[in-house]
């Protein structure tokens, strides 16, 4: 980034059921990541604390702007869906727009202001075939050879689901770090244990590759309801339970719909 202590450098923080952001606006001028910085800002007891930092850029082909995002280790990541709706949700309240383009690394995402004031983000087409999530070795993305029968989704990030009888007798802080450094997710992985309460009603939790355990992930939202639809388990539209609170998830034939509420929390100046 750029030198943060002599020049300060605005961020909002926001954050989507308690999965919390820091969004810089770089449109303006150049921003970088900065390991060293990036990791002081992640900091919750000296710095600023984020699950993942967003960077908004200027627009790329045809979007009106671009996306970046980092996770609180450092790590890239081409998308986050909670984020994403994070952002939508208040560029639209500056420009009284009702529809967004915001390109990442991911491709192009779409953003419309539902009837009920909340935002819906398409995170586009689901990623199923191991080379794309992606995987180490050809097996079946429905069924991998993990103990537990979970299930492999990309969306645009890699994820892990397993289906359980009871989310709160797994111990996630133990579970999900051995999962996500597992051998068959080169990229490492997102990992996520959900319990179906019936056919449109999951709840869920999730360890977050580079962030641990979050409140909230919009993008394991999505591959928890595309694993669920595959399985048989659910339909295509599901109400996903999070730690902090509720998504609606719609599979459609133009990609993976996703709509809940956003937080700006507060403005302010890093300084570092």
């Amino acid at each position: 980034m750029r030198t943060l202590a002599r020049s300060g450098l605005p961020f909002m923080k926001m954050h989507g059921l308690g999965n919390d952001f820091v969004v810089i606006d770089g449109r303006a001028g150049a921003v970088e990541a900065d390991s060293e910085i990036l990791s002081a800002m992640a900091d919750r007891r000296r710095g600023i604390g984020f699950d993942q930092l967003v960077i908004i850029g200027p627009s790329e082909e045809g979007g009106d702007f671009h996306l970046s995002f980092w996770n609180s280790d450092g790590s890239r990541s081409a998308t986050c869906g909670n984020a994403t709706r994070c952002v939508a949700a208040q560029m639209m309240n500056r420009t009284g727009q009702d529809m967004l383009r915001m390109t990442t690394e991911r491709g192009i995402l779409h953003a419309l202001r539902r009837p009920d004031g909340e935002v819906a983000v398409n995170l586009g087409h689901p990623d199923t075939h191991w080379r794309d999530i992606p995987l180490s070795e050809e097996v079946d993305s429905l069924h991998l050879p993990i103990e537990g029968d979970p299930v492999a989704t990309g969306m645009g990030n890699p994820h892990c689901t397993f289906f359980v009888e009871d989310v709160s007798a797994i111990d996630l802080a133990t579970f999900g770090p051995s999962i996500e450094h597992h051998p068959l997710f080169p990229e490492r992985t997102n990992v996520q244990i959900a319990q179906v309460l019936d056919h449109g009603r999951i709840r869920m939790r999730v360890w977050e590759r580079g962030a641990g355990i979050t409140e909230a992930s919009g993008s394991s939202s999505c591959a928890v309801t595309v694993a669920a639809a595959r399985r048989g388990l659910t339909g295509r539209q599901v109400t996903i339970e999070l730690d902090g609170g509720e998504l609606e998830i719609r599979w459609s034939d133009d990609g993976v719909w996703m709509k809940g509420p956003a937080a700006h929390v507060y403005d302010g100046v890093w300084y570092g």
